[in-house]
């Protein structure tokens, strides 16, 4: 949570350091694109790494990285030379260090947390990031920039110290693994993970959903500062509102996601989470006025927010023991892979007007709703879990 808070100061001040920079949406968008790439590239043998290691330790040192090449970057953005190509690098080995660290922490949780909490320790563990970045972080940028602008990301680099120290002073017996066939290579590791994810037509379909669904998000977080600042017209406060706005409705979502997916059901969560979210972002991309842009961006965290934790805990159920960290690896190697096409996209149809992506994201989120067909229609529904987590 800690490393979440400096996460979301960087988020929000990277944005705004690269507008500052250049006038090219095709190159703002190229610093979000850069910050998902690795999971194409690193995203699956991350996850047979996770399997292999100490998760634990390997959280902590991932973090211990990172707050090492944020403390220069600050030290470059203080001394005036931070440019494009620098925020490319950046973004890029951040990213790479996170698909250890992410693999790592989702098959940590279900070892440590019953498996009939499992739903409702997801919602708290994103509330709790999301609180973080919502009514600290965000906030906070404006006041840190007037002090310099170098000052967020050195909070940032401060913030993983800590994580990394917080996350090593836990005393958590590590996962059982199971004894490794003579053999066995990462290679092989990571292949018998895709076929986990290809033959459960379950999890099979929810990635299918996520890959569309990141298109769209990538196409708009890539361009939501030229949609704020330049089709809104609000300027970096009105920018710092509708994150702050987003970041709220997460929140509210995070605190009811366990209770409505427990009332509504897994597959009804998706599917009105999914519709939703389309309506939302209709709305952003249709009406030209700040209240209505975070009106929409409210209600769209809110909804998103119950899609991600009832994504992350059906995929969670479904897998299989022991295999959990390349199976998510898999799964997020194509979901979040995809995204710098999204951020590609989303700066081309920014060219046809600074409301464009939102618009796109909308479209490709209904073809995620539309993918969850074929699981719906199954037996099972994604009701019954297969293996144990």
């Amino acid at each position: 949570m800690v490393s979440r808070l400096g996460d979301s100061l960087r988020g929000a001040a990277l944005p705004l350091l690269a507008v500052s920079l250049t006038d090219s949406p095709l190159l703002v968008s190229l610093v979000t694109a850069c910050g998902y790439l690795p999971w194409l590239l690193f995203g699956l043998f991350g996850g047979a790494v996770a399997d292999r290691v100490d998760q634990r330790r390997a959280m902590w040192a991932v973090d211990i990285a990172r707050g090492v090449l944020m403390a220069a970057f600050a030290v470059a953005v203080a001394l005036g030379q931070a440019t494009i190509a620098l925020m490319l690098v950046l973004a890029f080995a951040l990213t790479t260090l996170q698909t250890l660290f992410d693999n790592a922490a989702t098959a940590l949780l279900p070892c440590v947390v019953p498996a009939g909490a499992l739903s409702r320790a997801n919602a708290r563990l994103m509330t709790g990031q999301q609180m973080a970045g919502t009514f600290i972080g965000a906030p906070l940028v404006p006041v840190l920039l007037v002090a310099g602008a170098a000052v967020p990301f050195a909070a940032d680099a401060a913030t993983y110290v800590l994580a990394a120290v917080l996350v090593a002073g836990v005393r958590a017996e590590p996962p059982a693994k199971e004894p490794r066939a003579p053999g066995s290579t990462l290679r092989r590791d990571i292949a018998e993970g895709i076929r986990v994810l290809w033959r459960d037509r379950i999890l099979r379909a929810l990635c299918a959903s996520e890959v569309f669904c990141n298109i769209g998000i990538g196409a708009l977080i890539a361009t939501l500062v030229l949609h704020v600042t330049g089709w809104l017209n609000a300027g970096e406060a009105g920018y710092a509102a509708v994150v702050t706005a987003y970041g709220a409705g997460s929140v509210a979502g995070g605190l009811l996601a366990g209770r409505l997916a427990a009332r509504l059901g897994q597959t009804r969560s998706l599917l009105y989470g999914g519709l939703l979210q389309v309506g939302c972002l209709v709305l952003l991309g249709a009406v030209r006025e700040l209240p209505a842009a975070m009106a929409a961006l409210t209600f769209l965290g809110f909804v998103t927010m119950l899609w991600n934790v009832t994504h992350v805990t059906m995929m969670q159920q479904r897998c299989p023991a022991g295999m959990l960290g390349r199976v998510n690896s898999a799964f997020r190697t194509l979901s979040i892979g995809v995204t710098p096409l999204g951020a590609l996209l989303g700066g081309v149809a920014a060219a046809w007007g600074l409301n464009t992506p939102a618009l796109l994201a909308a479209a490709l989120i209904m073809l995620g709703v539309l993918a969850l067909v074929p699981a719906i229609k199954g037996p099972d529904g994604g009701r019954t879990p297969r293996g144990g987590a």
